[in-house]
């Protein structure tokens, strides 16, 4: 990783902040980059920090895009921001006076129709300036891996065709693009009293809105009742094409997530870094694999997306 500058240089850097009375601590959470609670005359500010190195692993969108992105999307239900130091790259934003969602919370039925609220305003913004694709991303972190021979999970090749399959059944239809988060593990929503607000755009762009509410299921272990509670929150009314598309972008999820985590395990997890990247690439595989050795099941899901009806 390239060098980050001191948390005392960085609040120097803060044009508003000069003169006034600050106290800052290190949040916990950032899988990737550097964040910081920043207290400025009591009044509580976050303040976060890019790691270049992440987006150049092809772990994350670019920093000035991601900092973009963050500001479009304070206008429906990203925080607020306050001061870019595109030099950094670091952002201040609006710390979210709230309570971190679980992955057990998101998982709960009475949680998920607000869930679901906050993705269709999210999605009603506006456009972001970068398209996002999951197959996309998979390709492009296979290429990673291969450059610097980072090992892969056991079988994860000999499943290509399937995922290959997954990818074109989808995109056969595809929805309307909409600016998604992309990576909505249950950490990424605050719940507020105005209702539930998301946060780090490290992987935001436009995309197809069923692959969200797939990357929600996968984060937070749906299974497909809870699938289908998400599906017909957001979409009002959700057919079973509807449904099978949102649980096919699950596996797509867990199969694309499988190689970043491998990707920041090998290129920049250090000593440093308390998570255990190998072992979530591990779990995030064991999930995946399970479905699409999945038979009948998985055709039952690409019948229904391709409009079929599937046989029982």
């Amino acid at each position: 990783m390239t060098a980050v500058p001191s948390i005392a240089d960085l609040l120097e850097r803060v044009p508003s902040w000069m003169g006034r009375a600050v106290e800052w601590q290190r949040l916990q959470g950032g899988l990737s980059h550097h964040i910081y609670r920043v207290d400025v005359d009591r009044v509580p500010y976050v303040l976060r920090v890019l790691e270049p190195a992440v987006s150049d692993a092809g772990l994350g969108v670019p920093p000035e895009r991601e900092i973009a992105n963050t500001v479009l999307a304070a206008q429906t239900v990203g925080a607020q921001v306050y001061e870019v130091l595109p030099d950094v790259p670091a952002v201040v934003i609006e710390y979210l006076p709230g309570r971190t969602l679980s992955a057990a919370e998101v998982r709960r039925p009475e949680v998920i129709p607000s869930i679901a609220t906050a993705c269709r305003k999210l999605h009603a913004g506006p456009a972001f300036g970068n398209d996002f694709d999951i197959f996309a991303k998979r390709a492009e972190l296979l290429d990673v891996c291969a450059r610097h021979d980072l090992p892969l999970p056991d079988g994860y090749l000999d499943r290509s065709s399937a995922v290959d399959t997954i990818r074109d059944a989808l995109a056969a239809d595809p929805l309307p693009s909409a600016p998604c988060h992309n990576d909505l593990l249950a950490e990424n929503f605050i719940a507020t009293s105005g209702g539930v607000r998301i946060i780090d755009y490290q992987l935001s762009g436009n995309n197809d809105p069923a692959f969200e509410l797939g990357d929600i299921a996968a984060e937070a272990d749906y299974d497909p009742d809870l699938v289908g509670l998400l599906a017909g929150e957001y979409f009002a009314e959700a057919d079973e094409t509807l449904r099978a598309r949102v649980r096919l972008y699950q596996v797509a999820s867990n199969v694309t997530w499988t190689l970043w985590f491998t990707v920041h395990h090998g290129l920049i997890a250090g000593p440093e870094k308390a998570f255990d990247y190998a072992a979530e690439a591990a779990e995030k595989w064991g999930q995946a694999k399970d479905a699409l050795d999945d038979d009948p099941g998985l055709g039952r899901l690409l019948a229904a997306v391709n409009g079929r009806t599937p046989h029982p």
